[in-house]
């Protein structure tokens, strides 16, 4: 008997409380369907398959301190961690606007929200954070009481090797926040010469073995993440040079700096004077970059308030959540001059 004659077919065992591949944990992908199971896997400090554990949430809610009746602009959404609070925190009369350049996951993400919040004015954009003026016009927000931008990769699309992001399983390599726009890893590297990539991974990724790794992989047939993986160990044993390199080719792909830079400049007109705004990044090219941007604006007036060191998650929170420990978070106020 023929599935289709009606014979019920097994679902795949569950491979004990770690299984390995992505689409084996079904019960972490349906948490709603195994919520006890689910509770234990987070309770012993993981996150579930499919899902994304916000970083530093108190501390972000510390810094803007959402408020009923606020405008809040989420620019990088994701699993809906850090705007889940912030909508709570703004009803009854509050305004949301979340932004991601995912169109996968923003699609989940506003569904979670909506049944969560179901009264609540809420707006969701599939878009890069570069074009946050044109959302908020879109949305009819002048301007904003807070905005968050977290930067960086989720969990979801990391833990997903069909998103090409994770050079620990085989996948297609993409690396694309938008998997329907732009070229993929792969179609980059057939097109870029060795000498741009070398200067790519060093200025994007600090890899002392730039100019070697370009050599090989610069202009290479290479289709799935575990082929550049292969070649990287061929290069070198250290891991390190092969999570460098991905990251480098990601930030590439993504256009990653330049769409941070024109969020840093049109931030101050998208912020109420009196607004706040909280950055968390993973890199330190994207560090560098905010505190500049920071710093000039304290120094011409533009902000009234900026962090003056770098916030970074507790000890704990590390502990916790190992992802979270290269994140840092600067902030600044509007001046309300």
């Amino acid at each position: 008997m023929t599935e289709e004659n009606g014979e019920h077919k097994r679902r795949a065992r569950y491979a004990g409380s770690h299984p390995r591949k992505f689409h084996e944990k079904y019960k972490e992908l349906e948490p709603e369907k195994y919520a006890e199971d689910v509770q234990k896997i987070m309770e012993k400090g993981n996150t579930l398959a499919g899902s994304h554990r916000p970083i530093m949430v108190d501390e972000v809610m510390e810094v803007l301190n959402p408020q009923p009746g606020m405008i809040a602009v989420d620019c990088t959404i994701g699993y809906g961690g850090h705007a889940q609070q912030i909508i709570k925190r703004i009803l009854p009369d509050g305004t949301f606007l979340g932004l991601d350049i995912d169109p996968i996951e923003i699609a989940k993400t506003e569904t979670r929200l909506r049944n969560k919040f179901p009264e609540a004015a809420m707006y969701f954009v599939n878009t890069n954070y570069a074009a946050l003026p044109r959302a908020m016009t879109d949305a009819g927000i002048e301007l904003a009481d807070i905005i968050l931008a977290d930067l960086g990769v989720s969990s979801m699309q990391l833990d997903n090797p069909e998103r090409g992001f994770t050079w620990k399983d085989s996948g297609p390599l993409d690396l694309r926040m938008n998997p329907h726009k732009g070229k993929s890893a792969a179609q980059y590297l057939q097109t870029i010469t060795p000498e741009k990539l070398a200067l790519i991974l060093e200025d994007y990724a600090d890899e002392p073995l730039a100019e070697e790794i370009a050599m090989q992989i610069a202009g290479a047939n290479i289709t799935l993440t575990t082929e550049l993986t292969s070649i990287l160990k061929s290069i070198s044993d250290d891991d390190a040079t092969i999570r460098r390199t991905f990251q480098a080719l990601r930030i590439a792909v993504n256009n990653e700096f330049s769409a941070l830079e024109t969020l840093l400049k049109m931030l101050p007109y998208c912020l109420k004077p009196g607004g706040y705004a909280a950055i968390l990044s993973f890199h330190s090219g994207e560090d560098r970059r905010i505190k500049k941007a920071f710093n000039e604006g304290y120094d011409n007036g533009t902000y009234s308030i900026i962090s003056q060191e770098v916030i970074r998650p507790t000890p704990q929170e590390k502990y916790d959540n190992p992802r979270s420990s290269s994140a840092k978070m600067r902030y600044c106020e509007k001046s309300s001059n």
